[in-house]
């Protein structure tokens, strides 16, 4: 993560999350939220980080507070999301294939 950090940063690209890495198979896996995909890659790519994929992601406030967690993701319901963290600034990142729906829900629920 050392490496990824510093070429990240020569990049002028700003980690706002991050996870892993994780060892799967003999190779590490990790997630780096970043808002500058494209820069990212290259930054990555150029010191030997294969970067296998890029996914679209919604980053929400979270309260900092027990149960916050629990509420939010009852509010979007039983959809497919595979990737759920914390970010720097208690935010939550959620990630899967119906994360336009995702999206939508929480849309409608802040504007309540």
């Amino acid at each position: 993560m050392s490496a990824a950090a510093k070429a990240l940063a020569g990049a002028g690209v700003n980690i706002e999350g991050t996870t892993g890495p994780m060892t799967h198979d003999g190779s590490s896996v990790g997630h780096i939220l970043v808002e500058d995909g494209p820069t990212a890659r290259r930054a990555l790519e150029e010191i030997g980080i294969k970067v296998v994929a890029e996914r679209e992601v919604v980053v929400v406030e979270l309260q900092d507070r027990p149960g916050a967690l629990s509420e939010l993701l009852e509010r979007i319901g039983p959809r497919t999301y595979d990737l759920v963290y914390l970010a720097t600034r208690t935010r939550i990142v959620l990630g899967g294939r119906e994360i336009a729906d995702v999206t939508r829900i929480l849309a409608s629920v802040h504007d309540s």
